[in-house]
This record gives C-alpha cells, structure tokens and sequence, in this order.
C-alpha cells in the first residue's frame, strides 16, 4: 500500500510505545534547508506553511514567522486540532472554528500533502510542513530547523532597516548557552509532557514526570526577575520554551497527568515570563489559539480512551 501503514502514520491515539512502556517520539524525516544557490532558494510567496494551532512544534514556527515579518513572504493554513483516523483534517472535512481550507490541492488531510511529495512516505503526518510550491514537495517537518530557517534565511529579501529583518533568535555569542539549555529543555519539558501522557506503565510515567517538574524548577530559579532566559535578550530558547509553559495548565495538567503542580500556582516566575510574552509580543498572543490547544489535548486523550 502507498504511504505504508495510513491509518497508523495518522492515528494520534496511537503513539509509538517502546517495550518498557515509554513514549518514542520518532525522528522527523524531511530535513532540507532553503538557502541562497541551493536546491531550495529564499524566494517570496515560493513556500507555504502548513500549521495545527493546538500542536505546540507547530506553533514555534507561527511564532518565529510573525518575530521576523515573513506573513507576505510565507502564507500559512491551519489544518483541524480534531484528528480524525486520517489524522489533521481541514476545513474541507471539519469546519471547526478558525480551520481552513487547503488553498494550494483542496486536501482533505495534512497526510494527503505528505503523499503527493512522496507516495511511498512511511513516517507519521506531523505538523508543521514547510511547502514548496514551485517543486510540490515537503521542505521540511522538523520545528527546531524550521524556525531557525525562519531565523535568517530570508533577510536578503525583507527589508534591511527592519528590526525584524535584524533580530536573531540564535545569535553566536549566546549560542553556545542557547543549544545547551534547548537540549535539556526539550528532553524533559517540551517532550517530557508527551513522555507522561502517553507512558503506558507507571515506571514509564514517573520516570518522566519527576524530569519534568525537576526541570520546572531549575527553569523558575532562571526566569527569576528576567524577561528572558538568556542573555538578556529574546531568543529561539523563549519560543520554545513558550510553547508549552502556555499549554502546561490547560492540557497537560490534566490530560497528560502531568499534575503535581500548575504553572499558576506553583511557579510564580515562570508564570510571570509567559505572560509577559503573551501580553507584550503579538507574535505570542497570535499563535495561542486557546480552543485549538484545549480541544487538541481532550481530543486525543477521549480518543485513546475509547480505542483501547
């Protein structure tokens, strides 16, 4: 069958468990840069990106894109948080509120896009997807690339005495300290809210929830009477971190048990940090689609539920 196993590489309930009962998360599998001369050139209105409000890797591009003006250069489509056994469906199957339609093929689901790129595609049909319109393929799925893509590669074509065009999310003198924390971020926080809600044992859940509210903590001593994590300044390591800190207390808490302590009441700094983002950058409010968020994590836990 094309595409491998669909109904596996779609189904959200379905999450790839190893023998101990811990959540896997695989490897994102489109890997391409777009770069000056190469295969994929920074060209305006050549790229497309394909987002799901509630998924928190997607909206770290949403977020980089509007901190860096690329809304005319980069047209986005927000695909359903209502997966359904296809996995991301638009507006054309579900007219949830704020879900459009795919403008470039009419698809019906985010996998159908992964299909056309690549009819023998036998990964998972993730979000977000980075689009080629002149070559019709996938640029890339991998969020942590993607928005340092975002980052520089098209600040030859925005305009030069922008701030946006001069603001950089991973500067080299602080990206040393940037890359260092974002690892042990990511590992515990932004996917160690994923390892508590989809273990499958209870060794699993608490091998990865203790991590998570480890982290938590050391995070709190960082942000502290600061704005911003490192260096004073706004970079990529904030987006990240964002992303989930605004969805930890009305998803994660409850739909992945990650519920020793909430953001609002246990974590006074951290709590101050995000909102101050949310409130003071509209690239942070915008990308917050708060029904999206709720309905995506109740969504898939319902689903999961009644599938077992």
């Amino acid at each position: 069958m094309s595409g491998g196993d669909c109904q596996s590489q779609a189904d959200v309930s379905q999450q790839p468990i190893g023998k101990d009962g811990s959540f896997k998360r695989p490897d994102s599998v489109f890997r391409n840069w777009i770069e000056k001369g190469g295969k994929f050139a920074p060209e305006a209105d050549r790229y497309h990106l394909y987002v799901v409000y509630g998924c928190p890797w997607a909206t770290r591009t949403l977020i980089v894109r509007k901190l860096k003006g690329l809304e005319d250069i980069i047209p986005v489509t927000a695909a359903s948080p209502r997966a359904d056994e296809h996995g991301w469906p638009f507006a054309k199957v579900d007219r949830f509120p704020d879900v459009e339609d795919d403008p470039l093929y009419g698809s019906e689901h985010i996998k159908d896009l992964y299909l056309k790129a690549d009819p023998d595609y036998s990964g998972r049909f993730t979000v977000p997807v980075l689009w080629d319109k002149k070559l019709e393929t996938v640029v890339n799925n991998e969020s942590s690339e993607i928005i340092r893509i975002f980052n520089s590669a098209f600040n030859e074509i925005l305009p030069p005495d922008l701030e946006k065009t001069k603001l950089d999310l991973h500067p080299a003198t602080l990206r040393e300290e940037i890359d260092e924390l974002n690892d042990w971020v990511y590992h515990t926080v932004n996917n160690g809210v994923y390892k508590a809600g989809f273990a499958k044992t209870q060794a699993a859940y608490e091998a990865a929830v203790k991590p998570l509210f480890g982290s938590l903590d050391r995070l709190e001593k960082i942000v502290d009477a600061r704005d911003y994590l490192i260096g004073g300044q706004l970079t990529e390591a904030d987006v990240r971190l964002f992303v989930t800190i605004v969805r930890f207390d009305i998803g994660y808490y409850g739909a992945f048990k990650c519920n020793i302590r909430t953001i609002r009441d246990g974590y006074p700094a951290l709590n101050r940090w995000f909102k101050k983002l949310y409130w003071t950058n509209p690239a942070f409010k915008s990308s917050t689609n708060l029904d999206h968020i709720k309905t995506g994590y109740y969504w898939i836990t319902a689903v999961s539920i009644l599938l077992r």
